[in-house]
């Protein structure tokens, strides 16, 4: 018999691989194991992520961007639907050993786990993931990462810039600009020195908006870019960067009439915002896509760490590459933003505030960078789902979960609410753990997304 610990691992993920079979070379159900749809009314992780229903301008945008075939495209967002829910499922299983999950490969068909515990390594290995041993539990470098945060508000970041947790290195990783003021951020935030490791760089990362005017959005001289629909009750709008705008600032369209007003914003610290727009204009469930296309939102599953990403804004268009890290900070002239993504996708002044997203799921609204989309660069977004819920809003999407249950079963589950990775509801009489941070929508009820939730 397998020890407690094994136990509960193989179950959070045998309850995954019953969704569907897995496309993860090695990881339960690859082979052949298919679920008779007709035995449950469960979505699989890649129909939870409504992979199916990926713009083809998403799948055209990833081949020039990644160097892939439109299969391996295709192959690779139905692997990181599948790694999202897996690593979800040892995340929870894993608790305080757990270290960080991550996706790799050019079709992401490789799952590394990272454990502090040597116990834990046969288990992973088991439900066809790769582990690593290291030294350090997310748990504690999210906590050094947050000395860092709290520093930094009193100590100068300007020659170090940005700040994360690198969970393939297991380390919180500073770019400075000059060691020094890494040493002093560290220092002065007293973390041990030895869950830090210092990169140089000569980023000065900035907001991405734009003085000189052009399509998308406008407020006063400048110009940012809509980044996703959204609802509050009947009201319409959309979400964008913070740095964009401040609560009461008026905006027209890409056409220049009026559209809409800021209703609330937070920039430092953060960089969101929203704008309440009048009747002339209606929310729709997508973003612009490449040459013009319209590309679907399924929803809002984050996609963990590896995963491909694509951006849409109103300066550059439409550009694809990997998520580097979550739980970044970086600092602008303007103040210091936590919380923020990392990755490869390039971006470019005028892009602000526009629409990262992962197959049909959104991920974020663009933030800032360095770098530009001739040479390349680093770009950071405002994850999304944290968005949603600081300002009670509802994501305008195509509707990617399947049909809603007909019945009141009673609980805490409700749709619209944005559930993080461990958050626990309940629902039809059972206890249910989150697995991926998410908006819950009508039809993605936890009976029928184990690729979302599992039973506790």
């Amino acid at each position: 018999m397998l020890p407690t610990h094994h136990r509960r691992v193989a179950a959070a993920c045998a309850a995954v691989a019953a969704a569907g079979a897995l496309v993860l070379a090695g990881l339960p159900g690859s082979a052949s194991a298919q679920t008779d749809p007709s035995s449950s009314p469960s979505l699989s992780p890649a129909e939870s992520a409504a992979v199916d229903k990926t713009s083809p301008g998403v799948l055209q945008a990833m081949q020039r961007d990644l160097g892939l075939t439109s299969a391996q495209a295709e192959a690779r967002l139905v692997n990181e639907a599948e790694a999202g829910a897996v690593a979800g499922a040892l995340r929870n299983a894993l608790g305080t050993t757990f270290a960080g999950a991550w996706v790799h490969g050019a079709t992401s068909d490789r799952l590394t786990v990272a454990t502090t515990d040597a116990a834990e390594v046969d288990a992973i290995e088991a439900e066809g993931a790769q582990a690593r041993l290291v030294r350090h539990s997310t748990a504690q470098l999210d906590a050094a990462k947050a000395k860092l945060d709290r520093a930094a508000k009193k100590t100068a970041t300007r020659d170090a810039p940005v700040w994360y947790v690198d969970v393939r290195s297991n380390a919180v990783v500073v770019r400075a600009v000059r060691a020094s003021a890494a040493d002093s951020l560290v220092s002065a935030a007293g973390v041990d020195s030895s869950l830090v490791r210092v990169e140089r760089t000569k980023e000065r990362p900035r907001p991405l908006y734009d003085i000189v005017g052009g399509d998308a959005y406008y407020m006063g001289g400048g110009r940012c870019s809509v980044g996703f629909s959204i609802t509050k009750g009947t009201q319409q709008g959309f979400a964008t960067a913070g740095h964009c705008g401040r609560a009461g600032t008026a905006t027209t369209g890409y056409n220049r009439v009026a559209q809409g007003t800021f209703q609330a914003s937070i920039f430092p610290g953060k960089d969101m915002a929203w704008v309440a727009t009048n009747s002339q204009w209606t929310a729709t469930p997508y973003v612009k896509g490449q040459g013009g296309q319209r590309v679907g939102v399924g929803g809002s599953t984050q996609s963990p760490v590896g995963a491909s990403i694509c951006r849409s804004g109103s300066t550059t268009g439409w550009h694809c590459g990997t998520i580097s890290q979550h739980n970044t900070s970086v600092t602008y002239p303007e103040g210091t933003i936590n919380g923020v993504t990392r990755t490869t996708v390039c971006a470019e002044p005028g892009d602000s505030g526009g629409s990262y997203i992962s197959g049909s799921q959104a991920q974020g609204v663009t933030s800032g960078g360095s770098g530009n989309c001739s040479s390349g660069g680093t770009t950071f977004h405002q994850p999304i789902n944290p968005l949603l819920q600081q300002f009670s809003l509802t994501l305008k999407t195509t509707g990617g979960g399947g049909d809603p249950d007909p019945g009141e079963p009673g609980g805490t589950w409700a749709a619209g609410k944005v559930y993080a990775a461990g958050d626990s509801v309940t629902y039809g009489g059972s206890t249910y753990r989150c697995l991926q941070p998410h908006q819950a929508q009508p039809g993605w009820e936890p009976p029928n997304t184990p690729a979302l939730w599992e039973t506790v």
